[in-house]
């Protein structure tokens, strides 16, 4: 069923999510989430939306444990009710190519969302020499068209959703918690964002390839902060002494993302009982 390319090039950045391929991730989603799931903050959800209906530029940013968190925030986000589906049609990712090279299953899964695709800074820093340069050239040209393609679609009404992480946060892997520097330019060139916390997991970072991730059934809920302008939180972020101001923004947006999520866990531990 999937139509999803196997090879990124700058012709092929924009990738329309695949509704006959929706249904099966939610499947998944439904199989997986325990009763007392859920999300918290769909009026913020709605007035980022209301914004990005109006022209302004929005950014959704979430915390990132596993490959179903975005299937679990598009299944949450349409069963809240209000305009859960329309927030959820008009939501564009940011994905790293690898989702679409790795592996065609996953490609498949990928492509039940609306994605424009890009190359991560951290897929060149394991590279062999003698590949790098080529691979530096074709990075380039796939940020570029991507970079083209988000300043295109995100004042026309398409919030668009990042993880800030840039990876799926490891257990004992601290760094992959840290924000990537990377996010200071999208929060410089975007208007409002709102932060999405997760809590609860039902698919683990495994040891091997990102098939291989185990399953389990757990109470998952999703927590929306309220809209934040990005100007006044980048300006905040950016007024200490930090060296890197760059790095101060991404370890700000980490830090918010942390104490929404450890604020939420509380609440989900009663639910638990």
């Amino acid at each position: 069923m999937s139509k999803s390319s196997s090879h990124i090039t700058e012709e092929n950045v924009y990738q329309e999510g695949a509704d006959d391929i929706l249904y099966y991730l939610d499947k998944m989603a439904e199989a997986l989430i325990l009763p007392g799931s859920g999300l918290d903050g769909l009026e913020n959800l709605e007035e980022l939306l209301a914004k990005a209906e109006s022209g302004k530029s929005c950014l959704l940013l979430l915390e990132h444990y596993s490959n179903m968190d975005l299937s679990l925030f598009s299944y949450l986000v349409r069963k809240a009710g209000g305009r859960g589906e329309d927030i959820t049609k008009a939501i564009i990712a940011i994905a790293g190519m690898k989702l679409n090279e790795h592996n065609p299953v996953v490609a498949a899964f990928a492509s039940a969302y609306t994605r424009i695709v890009i190359y991560p800074s951290r897929s060149l820093m394991s590279l062999d020499p003698e590949k790098e340069r080529a691979e530096i050239i074709r990075s380039n040209a796939i940020n570029r068209a991507a970079m083209k393609t988000l300043n295109d679609l995100k004042s026309k009404g398409r919030p668009i959703l990042l993880f800030p992480s840039g990876t799926r946060f490891r257990p004992g892997d601290p760094s992959t918690k840290r924000g990537v520097r990377e996010i200071d330019s999208y929060i410089k060139s975007f208007d409002y964002l709102c932060f999405v916390a997760i809590n609860g997991l039902v698919l683990h970072v495994g040891q091997g390839d990102m098939m291989d991730d185990p399953v389990s059934q757990d109470v998952v809920r999703l927590s929306v902060g309220p809209v934040v302008s990005c100007s006044e939180f980048r300006d905040k972020a950016r007024a200490g002494d930090d060296e890197d101001k760059k790095q101060a923004v991404a370890d700000a947006i980490m830090a918010e993302l942390e104490q929404m999520h450890i604020e939420a866990e509380e609440k989900r531990k009663l639910l638990l009982k």
